[in-house]
Order: structure tokens, then C-alpha cells, then sequence
């Protein structure tokens, strides 16, 4: 049976109508395969701004540009976040190009951008081109008009791509539907062109590429005096409601029953129970295609939905996480249980390696942060927060290579476990957590950093910055342990570089994984400076007024006491 995948009809016309040149311009992606389920199909249009020079380059620069590089950005970014990244980029090169030479001065563009992605469309819209969408014979304007209205002049654009040096973006989202037409116009159509008239048109009869003809031309011949495009789009088929389509895959597959050592599955030959918690359960298999032994790992048999849809978000997260430092998620074309393969490493996690008693050196411990903050900023440069940093997380292979585990309790900004299924795991272990999540804030990549700080710090002491913390503890967070307390070796430039990483407050902390690694690759060549005790005030501002009242009240019974003194 194949699969429902997203299709669209697309269609444009581009007319300069009066005017000497065309300044508008409009152009869509349509791609197909594992392309179109993460990154969905892009339009845009843009207008040149009129009157200045190089109006076409600036609009057909950014269209080019945003249609090859929204495709380039992570699939694990949300299409908003894409979008932003792309359009931001492409606004500080306009503004900057603008400003080298008195030709190119006012180079900028009005853009209006829409991607369908399974069954929702996102719009990131600038200045005054339009979107639209007609559903039941009723259309609906998407996008709002950023134009500052002049009594001598036509409407003057407030925003556009490359007129500012800083830029605001308008971003709308929502639900397709099947026969839903979208229309993206330029001033010169809408202008002329009432919405019956838009109506009419986009429910006349032909292929999309007619329809954009005919509300072009009609805009001509309705009296525009302005360059004329439309770009006209129909949604013809939807794909099933679903996370990428992996939840619904996966749940129409059987959980396989409790395997033991010698039993098979899909053709693979379990070897041993590796993990085996409250909802998953870990085997070590042998894939005797390859002759390699491969992690197989799935659920219990009392798994619910939630549990389904929680292994289908974390193998979809790990397939896109192709690092040297993640064991890699494997194709198993004869899959028809429900689970999911990765590579088998062998080794041991950091954490059973303190348990066997090993003493990691100052030099072994920040060589194991490098590599894993290696790992840790490839996750960030994905949108990936891994929410669980430690050393049970942290496998040292028998090649050396240490790998960072389990993706089960990980958040990404393309697609939150949050928006399709119930958090079903603790998101952290309490002791590794960072203060501001004990207020309510949610993780992120300072929370991860600090975590990854603990980590170090436990590597080389077996103890907590701020004391071992239990579940369901709500912790006060003072200043914490210098680790040379517990570690008399530990060179003055790391326990620097440790206590920067775990500071209380995320201002404090490094702002990434790569400034937290190049504090350890320089080593004691630049050492940090580092605070040992925070001030009273920024610890705890309640007792430091307390005390400075306290203060002021002794001062001034002293300056009494003195005053009666004199005068006695």
C-alpha cells in the first residue's frame, strides 16, 4: 500500500504590465521523499522596492536564496525557526549591500514565504505582498500589510527585507485542508483586484498555472499601473495525521513479546538483555545479514500510547542525528514489531567505570568533557536539547571514543514531544538539573551546558556542586564546592573552568558548547577568572536588605548613643 504524502498543484504568472521592468518575483520548491515529510514544500513571492535600484535583484536574490537555503537548515528546526534564520541572513546582506556604493542605496524587498508541511501551512510574511487562502468559496487575507499611509504618496512600506538593519517578521501558521487554494500577490494585483473578483477567479476552471494567468492580466486590465504577479497554489491531497508519519507506522506495529537469549525477531538473534526499565527494554542482537551486533530496543508489553508515540519521537530524533559522536539509528527493511536498531559499541558507560572504581585524572576527565561537549553542540546546532546529560549517558567505547546515549527524554524545536504526546519520562535526573529548572523554567541549551558542567565536576570528585539533590527535593542553590576541596589535584585553570560551568545563575555559565570547549582546549595557557564566592546581594538579595537594615539600624542607635553622650 503506498503512503499518503502531502501534493500540491502549483502555478505562477509574472507581468510587468506599465512598467518599464519587472521588479517582482515568485518562484516554489516541490520536493518529494524524506525531503518533503521534514521540510515540506516552500513559496514565496517578493516585490522589489519601487523607485530604487536593483528592486529586481533584491527580490529575486531573496526568493533564490530562501528557497536553497531553507532546505539546508536542520531538519530538527521548527519551520518558523528556519524561516527567521534564512530571512534574517538575508536582510543584514541586503542592508549591508545597500550600503557599499550610492547605487545599490535602498536595495530591498518585500517577501512573503508559505511552507506546507503535512497538514499545516506556516506564512513568514514582510511588507505588502499577500497570501491568501480560499476554503468554501470564502477567502481569507493571512497576512497583514506593514505600510505607513501618506497623504501624498501611495502607501509608504514600514518593513521590508534589507531597509532596516534590524528586522521584524510576521509569522501565522494553521490547518490545511483538501481543495484549499492559496493566492500570493503582489500590490499591483490586489490593489485592482476586490476579493469577489479574487473568488471568481481562483474558482475558474483550468490547471493553476491558468488561474495565475487570469488574475494577472485581469489585474492589467483592471487599471494597475504596478507589476503584476500571482502565484496560485492547490492543496490536492493530505497526508495522514501523524509525527513525520512515525508515530502512525509505528503504532500499527505489535509489540514483540519478553525475548530471551536464543530466541529471534525479524530474522535477528537476540544475544542479551542490556537494559531493562519500568517501559523499555534493550537487547543486544546479531544481524546475521552483516555478521554485527546491533542495540535492538522497544517496549513492554503494558506500554500505552503515550509509550508508542514517545519511542517513535526519539527514534525520529535519532535518525537525524548523523555525528561520530551518537551510536547511528540502522534500517531494518524487515521490521514488523515495534522497535528500533542503533549500533552496538562495546565498552561501558563513565558511570559503571566510577562504579568499578576507576580515578579519572584531571587530563582523562577534560578530555572526556571535549569530546562530550563535541557531541552536545552538535545536538544544539540541530535544535536538539538532550535534557539528560550524565555519566550513565556517557559510553566510553572500546575504541575510545566516548558517545553520548539516549535520546528518550530530548527536545527539539522542529517538533516537541509536548505537541503530540504526554511527557511519559522524568525529564533530567534532579542532581544533574540546573537551578532554574527547579523554578519553573523550561530546559534549554544553558541547562544542558550545566548538566554537562555537573558531569564533569562528578567525573573528578563523585560528588554534587551544590550537595546530591533527590526527587521531588526542592533544592536552595548557595554558592557551590569549589571541586579542589575534594580533589587537591585539580588545576587551578579546570576547577575555573568547572565552576563557570555549573554558576547558579545562566548569565554566568558559558552561552555555548563551543566556548565551554575552548575554555578547556586552552587550558592553563589562558586561564579563566572566576568569582569563588558570589556576593551576598546577587545570592540572597532578601537577607542582604535584611542585613543592611540591620546595619543602618546599629549606625543610627551608635550615632544616638553619641549625640546623648555629648550633651550629657
Amino acid at each position: 500500500m503506498t503512503k499518503k504524502t502531502l501534493r500540491i498543484d502549483l502555478g505562477y504568472t509574472s507581468l510587468a504590465g506599465q512598467r518599464p521592468r519587472n521588479e517582482d518575483y515568485c518562484a516554489g520548491v516541490t520536493p518529494d521523499g524524506a525531503l518533503l515529510e521534514n521540510k515540506g514544500m516552500l513559496v514565496a513571492i517578493a516585490d522589489g522596492v519601487g523607485g530604487h535600484a536593483h528592486g529586481r535583484e533584491a527580490s529575486e536574490y531573496c526568493v533564490r536564496s530562501l528557497l536553497a537555503d531553507y532546505y539546508s537548515t536542520p531538519d530538527t528546526w521548527s519551520i518558523t525557526q528556519s524561516l527567521e534564520k534564512v530571512i534574517v541572513s538575508l536582510n543584514r546582506w541586503l542592508y549591508s549591500h545597500s550600503r557599499r556604493a550610492r547605487e545599490t542605496a535602498g536595495m530591498a524587498t518585500t517577501l512573503s514565504a508559505v511552507v506546507f508541511r503535512g497538514r499545516r501551512y506556516a506564512i513568514a510574511h514582510v511588507g505588502d505582498t499577500r497570501v491568501y487562502r480560499l476554503r468554501n468559496s470564502e477567502l481569507l487575507l493571512l497576512t497583514k500589510d506593514h505600510v505607513w499611509v501618506h497623504p501624498e504618496f501611495s502607501n509608504v512600506l514600514a518593513r521590508a527585507v534589507g531597509l532596516d538593519a534590524n528586522l521584524s517578521i510576521d509569522f501565522t501558521d494553521g490547518e490545511l485542508a483538501e481543495d484549499d487554494l492559496f493566492l500570493l500577490a503582489s500590490d499591483g494585483v490586489w490593489n485592482v483586484l476586490d476579493d469577489s473578483s479574487l473568488i471568481k477567479l481562483l474558482e475558474s476552471q483550468g490547471s493553476m498555472e491558468d488561474i495565475a494567468a487570469r488574475i494577472a492580466l485581469a489585474a492589467i486590465q483592471a487599471g494597475s499601473e504596478d507589476n503584476c504577479t500571482a502565484l496560485v497554489t492547490s492543496i490536492v491531497q493530505l497526508p495522514p495525521e501523524s509525527l513525520r508519519d512515525n508515530v502512525a507506522c509505528v503504532a500499527e506495529l505489535p509489540l514483540p513479546h519478553r525475548l530471551k537469549p536464543g530466541q529471534s525477531i525479524d530474522g535477528l538473534e537476540v544475544l542479551d538483555v542490556i537494559h531493562d526499565s519500568r517501559i523499555t527494554i534493550l537487547y543486544l542482537v546479531h544481524d546475521p545479514l552483516t555478521d554485527q551486533h546491533c542495540v535492538l530496543k522497544t517496549l513492554h508489553a503494558h506500554a500505552d500510547a503515550a509509550d508508542i508515540a514517545a519511542i517513535a519521537y526519539e527514534e525520529w530524533l535519532a535518525r537525524r542525528v548523523d555525528s561520530v559522536h551518537f551510536p547511528q539509528v540502522l534500517n531494518w527493511p524487515q521490521r514488523a514489531f515495534l522497535y528500533y536498531l542503533t549500533t552496538w559499541h562495546e565498552g561501558a558507560t563513565l558511570a559503571r567505570h566510577l562504579e568499578l572504581g576507576r580515578r579519572f585524572t584531571p587530563v582523562e576527565a577534560a578530555d572526556f568533557a571535549a569530546h562530550m561537549l563535541k557531541g552536545v553542540a552538535a545536538l544544539h546546532r540541530m535544535g536538539i536539547i538532550h535534557r539528560d546529560i550524565k555519566p550513565d549517558n556517557l559510553h566510553l567505547g572500546a575504541d575510545g571514543r566516548l558517545r553520548l546515549l539516549d535520546l528518550g527524554v530530548a527536545a527539539s524545536d522542529g517538533l516537541d514531544a509536548g505537541e503530540t504526546f504526554s511527557e511519559i519520562n522524568n525529564p533530567g535526573t534532579p542532581s544533574f538539573m540546573a537551578p532554574e529548572l527547579y523554578r519553573g523554567s523550561s530546559a534549554n541549551e544553558a541547562s544542558d551546558l550545566y548538566a554537562a558542567g555537573v558531569t564533569l565536576y562528578y567525573l573528578l570528585t563523585r560528588k554534587y556542586p551544590y550537595g546530591e539533590i533527590e526527587p521531588f527535593q526542592t533544592p536552595r542553590f548557595g554558592d557551590p564546592v569549589p571541586p579542589a576541596r575534594y580533589r587537591p589535584d585539580i588545576p587551578e585553570w579546570l576547577e575555573s573552568v568547572m565552576l563557570k560551568a555549573v554558576a547558579r545563575e545562566p548569565s554566568d555559565r558559558f552561552e555555548t558548547a563551543e566556548e565551554f570547549l575552548l575554555a578547556l582546549e586552552r587550558g592553563a595557557q589562558r586561564p579563566l577568572r572566576v568569582a569563588r564566592r558570589t556576593p551576598l546581594f546577587k545570592r540572597d538579595p532578601v537577607m542582604g536588605l535584611k542585613l543592611l537594615a540591620l546595619a543602618s539600624l546599629i549606625a543610627n542607635i551608635l550615632l544616638i548613643f553619641l549625640l546623648l553622650a555629648r550633651h550629657s
